[in-house]
């Protein structure tokens, strides 16, 4: 993908300055002891929500003791991550903040505008799995419609919204199949929970059924490591379709704004 890449705030000889590994140690036991590393280098301390460590810790127990309670807590930029713009666009979350998985957008977009499907559509492509890229896995769906509903076109978020039912069901109309890696990821006898079930039968009878399920035509379910995408095919196409406030994504007093600012600021304490 061609869109720029961030360099890394730190380079890899600067974060393993002075760290050594207890012997034996398990990954899990060599990530902790990581980050206590990084975060002394800090001087800061994190207490990560309990979404962070939910899990891996069982939430209903008390967390771990800081390392060093004397520190204070981190309460602004992290400066293991690039820092944002004061007033943030849609592409500077993708330059700054989404994971590597956003190349599965861009090929998932890119097949849709070579399809010649509407502006909305193409959008509604592009941005599918922003909650996935950016923000949290578990029903990505309504989480990724919840942060765009302010910034596009109704249509595009409802669809958004609709996909993570609609890719369980199979619609023979329009040659949609059920994709084969999720019988590899989720198992054959995978079932969709009630709520998915009743939510793809308020969708199949919905005036916008049709936008959401080319959101799962569109979706590339076979990844491609090597396909070419460019988001320089898109600026244009998201300049016509998000509004995007001229305070920057999480200083506007959207109903959503909290939530771009957890994007930009994952760690702050409080």
């Amino acid at each position: 993908m061609s869109i720029e890449q961030v360099p890394a705030v730190e380079t890899e000889e600067d974060i393993a300055e002075g760290l050594t590994f207890t012997p034996g140690a398990t990954l899990s036991e060599r990530a902790e002891e990581l980050e206590e590393h990084l975060t002394a280098k800090m001087n800061r301390r994190i207490g990560k929500s309990v979404l962070f460590t939910s899990g891996d810790l069982d939430p209903t127990k008390p967390a771990p003791p800081p390392a060093d309670p004397s520190q204070h807590v981190l309460m602004g930029d992290d400066p293991r991550l690039a820092k944002m713009p004061k007033q943030p666009t849609l592409l500077d979350f993708f330059k700054y903040r989404f994971s590597p998985s956003q190349n599965h957008l861009l090929q998932s977009a890119t097949h849709a505008l070579k399809d010649g499907h509407s502006e909305k559509v193409i959008l509604a492509c592009l941005l599918h799995d922003i909650g996935v890229v950016g923000f949290i896995r578990s029903d990505h769906g309504y989480w990724g419609a919840q942060l765009l509903e302010p910034y596009v076109d109704e249509e595009v978020s409802w669809a958004i919204r609709a996909h993570q039912a609609l890719r369980f069901f199979p619609d023979e109309s329009v040659g949609y199949q059920y994709p084969e890696m999720y019988v590899r990821l989720l198992g054959g006898d995978y079932e969709p929970e009630p709520y998915i079930k009743a939510e793809y039968e308020r969708a199949r009878n919905h005036k916008w059924y049709m936008t959401s399920r080319l959101i799962t035509l569109n979706d590339i379910y076979s990844f491609d490591p090597n396909a070419v995408v460019n988001m320089d095919d898109f600026v244009d196409i998201i300049g016509r379709n998000f509004k995007q406030p001229e305070e920057g994504l999480g200083f506007d007093n959207s109903p959503v704004a909290h939530m771009w600012r957890t994007i930009i600021w994952p760690t702050k304490f409080l």
